[in-house]
């Protein structure tokens, strides 16, 4: 499963080359759903470059969600 795990997410991170900004925001991140687990890729767009800040659980609470991402910004 840790392979799998890794590899979708993989995946998921080299679509943003084709998909950045096109995704909702949410704590004044883009928010990417991974689509096979229920992670969450928080990314921000710069002069054209899509930099991940986190890759996070969406099990959490949403406070702690929120709390994490206020650290990051």
């Amino acid at each position: 499963m840790g392979n799998y795990f890794l590899e979708s997410l993989l995946s998921d991170l080299e679509s943003l080359v084709l998909y950045a900004g096109i995704h909702q925001r949410v704590f004044g991140f883009h928010r990417m759903l991974s689509k096979r687990f229920p992670f969450a890729i928080y990314y921000a767009l710069e002069d054209g470059t899509a930099y991940v800040y986190a890759i996070l659980d969406m099990r959490r609470d949403p406070a702690w969600l929120r709390a994490e991402l206020e650290k990051r910004n």
